[in-house]
């Protein structure tokens, strides 16, 4: 039987030894992704998404668990061991691109270097393929020779992503990739992001906290909190009828401009509390110390995975 889904994660863990102890950053997640889909990875500072999107990338080697890419890729192994093959389908596009661009080349340079590498045209050709990917993401030919320093937020992270298209890849992992730009540089990106896919078919992980450009772009939510996951759905279904007390807490802190917005926040779900160390994380339900409905049982056993609804699925007691 075919198998629809591009990437997957079965009970992956990657601890961190540190002075105070052992972190735990993901511990014990299961996830898919599925062909051309976005899946939101959402949480707080502190919950695992980046570690789980950098174990994907090879970044980090997990402690446990397996990654299957496209049914036949172990994705176990580090970024450097990786075949060729593998490199070039999957890339990454970081959160602050002033830091993940050469400060010291020219954007032709930056986005050539792919093309290069992965042989993915004819050397005679390269410029020229440059100059199409920048005009794909909405920048001129005039770019190809300016340098990551003159160039605006939005413009750099348009030139990020032109790199990452450069390779023609399968999936791709967005890093926080808007929250380090304005409203309108934003909006730009998300946008090119969209259509991009559409186009092309791609697959993305976006790793974020901002539940905003969640509703604009994903396909499909899940929310961690302290290297566990404890809820997963449809965006639709997840905006509609958030389950877990974190998730209703998560969506009744987001500032809103219109009544529109103030919706679809949960009534009566304030969030209290900090994130616990990921060293000595609570027993039981890691949220109990924070829930406004927690019982007894939530902080002496963890809650199984309860299904809700044809594709929604909830941790939490209150649901058994």
């Amino acid at each position: 039987m075919l198998d629809n889904n591009i990437l997957n994660v079965l009970n992956l863990r990657k601890y961190f030894a540190t002075r105070e102890g052992i972190v735990k950053a993901v511990d014990g997640v299961n996830f898919s992704i599925r062909y051309g889909e976005t899946l939101a990875l959402v949480g707080e500072s502190g919950s695992g998404k980046t570690t789980t999107g950098h174990v994907i990338m090879g970044f980090y080697t997990p402690d446990e668990g397996k990654l299957i890419y496209k049914g036949r890729y172990d994705l176990s192994i580090p970024i450097k061991k990786r075949p060729l093959e593998l490199k070039k389908d999957i890339q990454i596009v970081f959160q602050d691109p002033g830091t993940s661009l050469n400060s010291k080349r020219m954007v032709k340079d930056i986005i050539s270097l792919p093309l290069m590498i992965h042989r993915v045209v004819d050397k005679k050709r390269v410029y020229e393929r440059v100059s199409e990917l920048l005009e794909y993401v909405g920048l001129s030919d005039e770019y190809m020779f300016k340098y990551p320093h003159e160039l605006g937020g939005g413009e750099k992270q348009l030139v990020a992503i032109s790199r990452a298209l450069a390779s023609n890849p399968s999936f791709i992992i967005l890093d926080e990739s808007t929250s380090a730009l304005d409203v309108s540089s934003q909006a730009k990106v998300l946008n090119t992001l969209i259509k991009i896919q559409k186009e092309l078919g791609l697959t993305y992980l976006l790793i974020t906290h901002d539940l905003g450009v969640v509703r604009n772009i994903s396909h499909r939510v899940m929310i961690m909190y302290l290297g566990k996951v404890y809820e997963e759905a449809l965006t639709e279904e997840f905006f509609r009828s958030p389950m877990h007390p974190y998730t209703q807490m998560l969506l009744s802190s987001i500032p809103t401009l219109s009544s529109e917005d103030e919706k679809i926040k949960p009534a009566g779900v304030e969030s209290i509390g900090e994130i616990p160390s990921a060293v000595k994380p609570p027993s039981g339900c890691r949220f109990h110390t924070r829930c406004p409905f927690a019982k007894s049982i939530c902080s002496e056993k963890e809650p199984p995975d309860i299904k809700v609804g044809d594709n929604h699925i909830v941790r939490c007691w209150l649901y058994e």
